[in-house]
């Protein structure tokens, strides 16, 4: 049995817990059946933290995240919290976990599995085969910037700033790590920037640049304008391996790639700090989906992007490809069987609740370990 590997649950609001219910099932699953145990802790984030501690993230879960090997994220908010000040609100509970944690390079895979191309919205021929990554940086740019604010001005009328801003060693980490994954794949990197209008496009261009000439030459570089980007994952997905951004184009591309497989809810994610002297990284993974307030508690969720989280979580924290890739193939072979939670119902295929679709990713680990 391989020595304990410590994960922190954060399930927070909306589907989280429900989502999360069926992934510590499958952690259960991987202590009895596989040569490794996991030491689980749990505690309270967004909303959840909010109405029991008055703050969407206290201090003594942060220390729980700053010490485990990994942080396991359900979804934060709802409309119950809309009134709630700025930095009370659920979704700094994330924020401040990232920011703390210096988790820098968020990664958004978007693969399109065979048996779901008709629930995207494009053409089946237009997204056959697509497998891309987006590493997106996560603790700078706009969303952290100063000053930021909204003003009244001296004529009563109102004025809002935020302030975009990098350094280059902030885009020289997370372009290490695009380039780093993308040897690890088919060797392509696309940084998508604003260079032809926005300074910090230009020292992104022009960082990324010189990186690549001085340590990943082996690996192809593209640069692209972030527009023609969102243009061209609606146009040609496929062209892209690993795409590169800031923390506002991430955003926005990665939600992008994410409908082209027709659901959210089949979206891992995961975020990424720098390795340690001893190799460790911080590390937080979540599903793409949000809290979805509308379906909580109604059974309907689709826990395959928190349980493909726990994929991710097990390749990049704990190296274990093997395990990792007996949840993805499980995952794979009950989408293959016509089994569906309401969000990607297709023709011939059967709609289950969240807790039925976990019962057949079970079965399918059964048959996988066999």
């Amino acid at each position: 049995m391989a020595a304990n590997k410590s994960i922190l649950i954060l399930a927070g609001d909306g589907i989280g817990p429900e989502v999360m219910v069926q992934v510590r099932r499958v952690i259960d699953w991987f202590d009895k059946r596989r040569e490794v145990t996991f030491e689980v802790a749990e505690g309270l984030v967004g909303g959840a933290a909010y109405d029991a501690h008055g703050t969407p993230l206290t201090d003594e879960t942060l220390a729980d995240a700053m010490a485990c090997d990994a942080v396991l994220f359900g979804a934060v908010g709802g409309p119950k919290y809309d009134d709630a000040p700025r930095a009370l609100r659920p979704e700094m509970g994330l924020l401040r976990l990232r920011k703390e944690l210096d988790l820098f390079a968020n990664l958004r895979p978007a693969i399109a599995f065979e048996s779901l191309l008709d629930a995207s919205s494009l053409k089946p021929e237009v997204i056959r085969g697509l497998d891309l990554l987006i590493v997106r940086e996560s603790t700078s740019g706009v969303y952290f910037g100063e000053p930021r604010g909204i003003e009244t001005m001296p004529d009563g009328s109102r004025q809002a700033v935020d302030t975009q801003f990098y350094t280059d060693a902030e885009i020289t980490r997370v372009a290490a790590a695009a380039f780093d994954l993308a040897r690890q794949r088919r060797g392509k990197v696309t940084s998508a920037e604003k260079a032809n209008v926005m300074e910090t496009g230009v020292l992104w261009r022009e960082e990324v640049t010189k990186l690549h000439a001085d340590s990943y030459a082996d690996v192809e570089l593209e640069h692209m304008y972030a527009d023609n980007c969102a243009m061209q994952l609606v146009r040609a997905p496929t062209q892209f391996d690993v795409i590169l951004a800031d923390n506002l184009f991430g955003d926005i591309l990665s939600d992008c790639a994410a409908m082209l497989t027709g659901s959210l809810g089949m979206l891992p994610s995961a975020t990424l700090g720098a390795a340690d002297d001893s190799g460790r990284r911080r590390a937080l993974y979540e599903p793409v989906h949000g809290s979805a307030p509308d379906i909580a508690g109604t059974g309907a969720a689709n826990p395959l992007a928190c349980l493909l989280s726990f994929a991710m979580l097990l390749r990049f924290s704990f190296d274990l490809e093997e395990d990792a890739k007996l949840i993805e193939n499980s995952v794979a072979n009950v989408l293959n069987s016509g089994i569906r939670t309401a969000d990607i119902m297709g023709a011939n295929s059967s709609r289950v609740s969240t807790g039925v679709m976990g019962d057949a990713i079970l079965r399918e680990l059964d048959k996988q370990a066999a």
